[in-house]
């Protein structure tokens, strides 16, 4: 299937040089020597707004505004990149732009898209889940005859996105065996292989979604965009509960088994050592791509694969949250709650149960009464994953009642 997308997204590429200069491709030599591959990663995270966002809001005002000069007022919902790259394309094209973002966006989000925007943009607070925000938007779009801009559903964002692919394969001289493709509402996925296929069709695709937010599989199993019951908002950047229609159209080709599925706590892992290995910046979506490198290290070797790394627009607070999920996913990090005797000795005694490089990082009586026994709450950190297995047998071997609520999500959430 021919999308007719090679000399638009072309023209795209040329336009955007008003913004900024290609993004760079980067050959990895620490991933490139880990997987005996040749490992190229398209920083997207980058851009002037830290990821290819930009691009497609670029091109969509760019086309709207041809067709209707007098056209000078664009709309948006989002809470994250889309709403950075519609203010930073609203103050180049001197055009009023309102972003409408839920009241729960951080003040971080809000005061950067206020700096790309500056005067051209006005962002309204409103609902406390995006659902509420996104209809708030489109009933003032309407009532203020404004253009509503998508954040990956309409025809002029998937041709900006595409120059992704144009880029890529100038920087890179030849086509690349395979490109890595992280997916949320499927605007970069469509553009990317819209114009690959026409020009490059030897090259093959993996797409990688969240675990907690798996819309296109969903909607390849369906054969139809289907909206998914419940998302998990970690990879905020991807985690999309129903993939678009226009987008959908365009992947529909795809083989439900060149899309794989990243666990939020493994993509913590993946961030982790991009940042401490070779000191790069990936928010949970823009890691994606990497994070399913392991998963096709037999496929991969000896070729020349591309990742591309979708945005780098991380609010080091949540830093903290992603160690201890990285840490839980390797099983270097477990919670339990005990059953503990409540006499004199019995703590020392728990303690001498504990290895080398066992270290207690959460203490807490969760009841502590004048019965016999009381609940506790621990948090142990070890070195290796296997010092575990040897902490719950000399447990079991002392008669101490305990049970593992690393993975018990509701207990997880409401106690660590």
């Amino acid at each position: 299937m021919h999308t007719g997308m090679t000399l638009p997204a072309r023209a795209t590429t040329e336009a955007l040089r008003e913004l900024f200069p290609a993004t760079p491709l980067q050959r990895n030599d620490f991933l490139s020597a880990r997987y005996d591959a040749d490992i190229w990663l398209k920083r997207e995270d980058l851009t002037p707004v830290r990821s290819y966002k930009l691009r497609g809001a670029f091109n969509a005002m760019r086309k709207v505004r041809a067709r209707q000069p007098d056209q000078r007022r664009f709309v948006c919902a989002s809470a994250g990149n889309h709403a950075q790259g519609v203010a930073f394309a609203c103050r180049h094209f001197g055009v009023e732009g309102v972003i409408f973002m839920p009241v729960t966006t951080p003040q971080q989000k809000i005061d950067k898209t206020r700096v790309f925007g500056g005067d051209n943009v006005r962002i309204e607070l409103t609902g406390d889940y995006f659902d509420q925000t996104l209809a708030a938007a489109q009933a003032w779009c309407a009532a203020a005859q404004a253009h509503f801009l998508s954040p990956f559903d309409d025809p002029d964002v998937i041709e900006g996105q595409a120059s992704v692919a144009v880029e890529l394969l100038e920087q890179l001289g030849s086509a690349p065996d395979l490109v890595i493709l992280p997916v949320g509402g499927g605007g970069l996925a469509s553009g990317v292989t819209g114009y690959l296929r026409e020009v490059a069709p030897g090259t093959a695709f993996r797409f990688v979604e969240p675990l907690g937010g798996a819309s296109l599989s969903a909607a390849l199993l369906e054969g139809a965009p289907t909206k998914l019951p419940k998302i998990n908002s970690f990879v905020d950047g991807a985690a999309v509960a129903r993939v678009g229609d226009n987008t959908f159209r365009m992947l529909s080709w795809v083989d439900r088994r060149d899309v794989l599925l990243a666990p939020e706590d493994r993509i913590c892992v993946t961030m982790l050592e991009m940042l401490n290995h070779e000191g790069i910046v990936l928010e949970p979506a823009g890691a994606l791509s990497v994070d399913v490198l392991p998963e096709l290290a037999e496929e991969i070797r000896g070729k020349t694969v591309v990742c591309i790394t979708s945005g780098g627009n991380f609010d080091f607070e949540r830093l903290p949250e992603v160690k201890e999920r990285a840490q839980r996913f390797a099983g270097l990090k477990k919670y339990f709650i005990l059953r503990m005797p409540q006499r004199p000795g019995a703590l020392r005694e728990f303690l001498n149960l504990l290895g080398p490089d066992d270290d207690i990082t959460r203490f807490e009586y969760l009841k502590k009464s004048a019965r016999n026994f009381g609940s506790v709450l621990i948090g142990i950190e070890t070195r290796s994953a296997d010092g575990f297995a040897r902490f719950t047998e000399r447990m079991d071997a002392a008669g101490l009642a305990f049970r593992d609520i690393t993975s018990d999500e509701a207990l997880s959430e409401f106690l660590i």
